[in-house]
C-alpha cells in the first residue's frame, strides 16, 4: 500500500516558529527519558527539514475575527526552560529564545548537579501546585474558554472518528474517514499543525496513543488489517492479519493503562486480547450476546464489557475468567462504558439515552446493583462517556443529535449549566470526546471534521 506524508505547517514568523516549536519539544522531555529525548529530536529535525519546502497555511475568513482576538491575548500556560538534549535542534534553527534559556535561569555559582537538582524542583513544584491543590471543582457553572479548533490548521475532509490527547506532550490528536491522522501542538492560540499521516484506502474507525506516547494505533471501517505509526522512527507498520483471530472487520479496541494489552471488540460477542508488544493474539473471551463496548480498569488488572443486551461482564485479565456479571439497569440496548480514573465510578450508557452512574464496589458485588445517579439529560442514544482525569466530570454524548454534549459535575451528579450554551450551533454531532492530562482542555470531535477545543479555567495545568 502506498503511504504519504503530508508536510508540516508554518508559522508566520520565525520568532513564532521557534517559540512554538522550543514548547512543543520540550513537552516531551519533562520526564527526562531517553525515549522521549529522542523523540524530541526527532520531531524537531523533522520539522526544520519539512518546513523549508512547506507553505504558508491560509485562515479561513469565517474565524478570522476570533482569531485576532485570540492572537492578542498570551496563552495562559507557562513553560519550563529547554533540554539539552535539542542542541541540534538549536544549531540548525538558530538561536535560543531568552525564556528557552537554562543558564540565564540558574545561578552561575551552582555546580551542573546542583542544576539538574534545581530543574528537577522546578518541575516538582509546577506538579505539586497541582496536585495538592484542595479546592475542589465547584458545582452550578463551569469556568470555561472556547478556543480555536484544535485542528484549525487542516479540518478533516468529513466527520472524525476520534481526538485524543497525547500522554504526557502538549498534543492532540485528530483521525477521521478522510485517512488521515494529524497532531497539533495545543497552545489555545493558535494550536499549530506538526504533521499529518495519509492512510491511502482506509477509512480511520478509531485511533489511539499508545500509553508511552511514542506509537499511533489505527483500525479501519472495513478493514481486517489494523495499522501501528512509529513516531520514533516515522515508520507507518501495517498488521496485515493476527493469527487466530477470525473476524471479518477489526474496529473497536482499547488499550489497557499499563501498555500491556489491546483489547479487540469482535462480532458475536468475542473479545479478543492481544499483545501489545508483538501483536499477537494471547487468549480470547465470549460474553453472552454482541459485545457494544468495554473497558479497562486503572490498575489493568480486568476489563468491563458491555453487551447489546444491558449485561456488564466484569473478566479478570490474567486468568481470563469472568468473575461477575451485572444488569444495568433500565438498559434497552448497552452502547458504551467509561471507568474513572480513581476505580471509583462506572459510567454505562444505553440506547434510550440514559448513563447510569454506579460504584464500583457495588458492580462487584451486586447482579443488580443501583445507581447512584441516573443522568437523563440526553434524549437520544448515549454514544459516549468520558471521565476527566480528577473524577469531578463525567462528559455524555449522542452522536445523533445535534448539540447533545452535557457535563456532570461529580460528587454532586448535577449538570452544568453552562454547557453547552452558544448562539448558534457549533458542536453538531459529536463523536469523541477526551481531556487533556490534567484536564486543562476539553475536546469534541464532531461530524463537521472539527476538533472543538475548551479550556476549562479551573484546573491551572495541561
Amino acid at each position: 500500500m502506498c503511504m504519504g506524508c503530508h508536510g508540516i505547517s508554518m508559522y508566520h514568523s520565525r520568532e513564532e516558529r521557534l517559540n512554538g516549536w522550543y514548547q512543543f519539544c520540550f513537552s516531551f522531555t519533562r520526564k527526562k527519558s531517553a525515549k522521549h529525548r529522542k523523540l524530541s529530536e526527532i520531531l524537531a529535525n523533522l520539522y526544520s527539514v519539512a518546513n523549508a519546502n512547506d507553505a504558508a497555511n491560509c485562515t479561513s475568513c469565517k474565524y478570522l475575527t476570533h482569531r485576532r482576538k485570540l492572537l492578542s491575548q498570551k496563552s495562559s500556560f507557562s513553560f519550563l526552560p529547554l533540554h539539552p538534549s535539542l542542541a541540534r535542534f538549536q544549531r540548525a534553527m538558530g538561536g535560543v529564545p531568552a525564556w528557552a534559556d537554562l543558564e540565564n535561569r540558574k545561578k552561575s555559582k551552582k555546580t551542573s548537579s546542583d542544576s539538574e537538582s534545581d530543574e528537577d524542583d522546578d518541575l516538582l513544584r509546577r506538579t505539586g501546585n497541582f496536585v495538592t491543590n484542595s479546592e475542589s471543582l465547584p458545582k452550578g457553572i463551569l469556568k470555561m474558554g472556547i478556543c480555536l479548533p484544535a485542528n484549525q490548521e487542516r479540518f478533516a475532509n468529513g466527520r472524525l472518528a476520534t481526538v485524543q490527547f497525547h500522554p504526557s506532550a502538549q498534543v492532540v490528536m485528530t483521525a477521521g474517514h478522510d485517512r488521515s491522522v494529524s497532531l497539533f501542538q495545543v497552545d489555545g492560540i493558535k494550536n499549530p499543525k506538526i504533521q499529518s499521516i495519509y492512510l491511502e484506502s482506509f477509512p480511520i474507525y478509531k485511533a489511539c496513543f499508545s500509553v508511552d506516547g511514542e506509537h499511533v494505533i489505527a483500525t479501519g471501517t472495513h478493514h481486517r488489517m489494523f495499522f501501528v505509526y512509529d513516531m520514533m522512527s516515522g515508520n507507518i507498520i501495517p498488521i496485515q492479519k493476527v493469527r487466530g483471530v477470525e473476524e471479518r472487520f477489526l474496529r473497536s479496541f482499547e488499550l489497557s493503562p499499563d501498555g500491556s494489552f489491546m483489547l479487540v471488540t469482535g462480532t458475536s460477542g468475542y473479545l479478543h486480547l492481544l499483545s501489545m508488544k508483538t501483536k499477537e493474539l494471547i487468549s480470547t473471551m465470549k460474553v453472552n450476546g454482541r459485545c457494544t463496548a468495554s473497558a479497562f480498569t486503572p490498575d489493568s488488572s480486568k476489563v468491563y464489557s458491555y453487551s447489546k443486551e444491558g449485561e456488564v461482564f466484569i473478566w479478570d485479565v490474567r486468568s481470563r475468567k469472568c468473575l461477575h456479571k451485572f444488569e444495568d439497569e433500565g438498559s434497552l440496548e448497552g452502547k458504551c462504558i467509561a471507568l474513572s480514573r480513581n476505580n471509583q465510578y462506572v459510567a454505562c450508557g444505553s440506547s434510550s439515552g440514559v448513563v447510569n452512574l454506579y460504584t464500583t464496589d457495588g458492580c462487584l458485588k451486586e447482579q443488580r446493583p443501583k445507581p447512584v445517579k441516573a443522568i437523563m439529560n440526553l434524549v437520544t442514544s448515549a454514544t459516549c462517556v468520558a471521565f476527566n482525569p480528577t473524577t469531578e466530570i463525567l462528559a455524555v454524548a449522542s452522536r445523533e443529535t445535534d448539540e447533545a454534549v452535557k457535563l456532570v459535575h461529580i460528587p454532586s451528579y448535577t449538570v452544568f449549566s453552562n454547557f453547552p450554551v452558544f448562539r448558534r450551533k457549533q458542536i453538531y454531532l459529536a463523536q469523541s470526546m477526551d481531556f487533556s492530562p490534567r484536564s486543562g482542555y476539553f475536546s469534541i470531535a464532531n461530524n463537521k471534521g472539527k476538533a472543538l477545543l475548551f479550556r476549562l479555567k479551573h484546573y491551572s495545568d495541561f
